[in-house]
């Protein structure tokens, strides 16, 4: 499993990475979430041994990845899909790798089949490809050892809706095989299709974590009122916190049940349009919360 304690990162004066502490387990999907620049790439960059820590540690099955003797046959890495080699073919890419590894080249043709990269594709050289095939080639350079452990920062960066759905189906199987699979994105309908835990970040701090169930079921209700503004009113006096939802002027997001809420409702007489426990909507809803004060792209920078 992947083990993150205590860790923090400065840089100068600025300090990037906050006493961040949590669990990738194996058979899992973890979502690593939060906005631009909140601390997510840090992180992995610390965990895969590309800067040091500060601080606390990072560990993968209790090793620090640089303590690894083979890093690939362990952990599959992919942090940055344009940072290959722009003057190598997708096969020499791939070829490179497995003789560092020490793997047969079948597995140069078996990766490249596995991420639908096409013969011709695999002898381009990777300045010719888009983005979605340099995702395409990074995912198979790091399923290329059959490592227990995944990596993956912004892994749908580029790819087309077709492309995401084979990215999470892959991903899927993979950790139902009882691979750890850690992904990182700032999007968070991007994740939380196959994501089983959610981990949170916003500044270099974690502000939530755990398993989608559990954060689904902080996420509240969602309800709709001509009279919101009435019914506003009518929970605050009842001290049940609540934000205005996205769904339009009419709704509100409270953290409470769809009974007490309607319940709430009806003493003050107020018609309801829509009441519901919050889905995935909702849950979005308290990760723009949670994160608000970094949401501008490069906030944190």
């Amino acid at each position: 499993m992947i083990q993150i304690d205590s860790l923090t990162k400065t840089f100068g004066g600025f300090l990037a990475v906050d006493d961040v502490t949590f669990t990738a387990q194996p058979g899992r999907v973890t979502g690593f979430l939060g906005p631009n620049g909140a601390g997510k790439s840090t992180t992995l960059r610390i965990l895969t041994g590309l800067t040091p820590a500060t601080s606390g540690s990072a560990t993968v099955n209790g090793r620090r990845f640089s303590d690894l003797p083979n890093p690939g046959l362990e952990v599959g890495v992919l942090l940055d899909a344009s940072a290959q080699h722009a003057g190598r073919t997708g096969r020499e890419i791939l070829t490179v790798a497995a003789r560092t590894m020490g793997l047969p080249a079948r597995r140069v043709d078996e990766m490249l089949d596995l991420v639908s990269l096409t013969p011709d594709e695999a002898t381009r050289r990777v300045r010719h490809y888009s983005l979605g095939m340099r995702q395409r080639l990074g995912i198979a350079t790091a399923l290329l050892g059959e490592p227990e452990v995944l990596v993956l920062d912004e892994p749908a960066n580029g790819l087309d809706p077709a492309g995401i759905r084979w990215m999470r189906d892959l991903l899927r199987d993979y950790a139902d095989g009882g691979a750890t699979v850690l992904l990182s994105s700032h999007l968070l309908h991007e994740i939380e299709v196959i994501a089983d835990d959610l981990v949170v970040i916003g500044q270099g701090r974690i502000v939530a974590q755990g398993t989608k169930a559990e954060l689904l079921a902080t996420a509240g209700t969602l309800v709709r009122t001509p009279h919101h503004r009435e019914l506003a009113t009518a929970l605050a006096r009842r001290g049940l916190a609540h934000a205005t939802a996205s769904h339009g002027p009419d709704a509100l997001r409270v953290e409470a049940d769809p009974a007490l809420v309607g319940s709430v409702a009806h003493e003050v007489g107020v018609p309801l349009v829509e009441l519901r426990a919050a889905d995935g909507a909702g849950l979005e809803e308290m990760f723009l919360e949670l994160t608000a004060e970094t949401q501008r792209e490069g906030a944190a920078a």
